[in-house]
């Protein structure tokens, strides 16, 4: 099954929304942040198995970030990275290498 960020912003609402109102957006920051850290190690560790797992876990928590925030991360993506690089506005992105991004 494939499904798009708005679909899984709706499946990680409706499996956790009291839980995540009830903590806040500082609190699932930091649950964020946590998870950042996982993958991080993961990364490191080199095991493909463990990155992937902790980059679904990043992104589930960024969904859920998201949604204590208000933010529709489709439509925030497709507006920020529809056209291509935010700076050049080219695919593949054309910007000088010291620049971000």
């Amino acid at each position: 099954m494939s499904f798009c960020l708005t679909d899984l912003q709706r499946i990680i609402r409706d499996t956790y929304d009291a839980k995540d109102r009830r903590r806040g957006v500082d609190g699932t920051f930091m649950w964020f942040m946590e998870e950042v850290g996982e993958l991080a190690a993961a990364l490191r560790v080199g095991d493909p198995d463990a990155q992937a797992a902790e980059f679904a876990d990043v992104l589930a928590w960024l969904a859920t970030l998201a949604n204590s925030a208000g933010v529709d991360l489709e439509a925030a993506v497709q507006r920020k990275y529809g056209s291509g690089c935010p700076g050049c506005r080219q695919i593949p992105c054309a910007c000088d290498q010291a620049e971000k991004p």
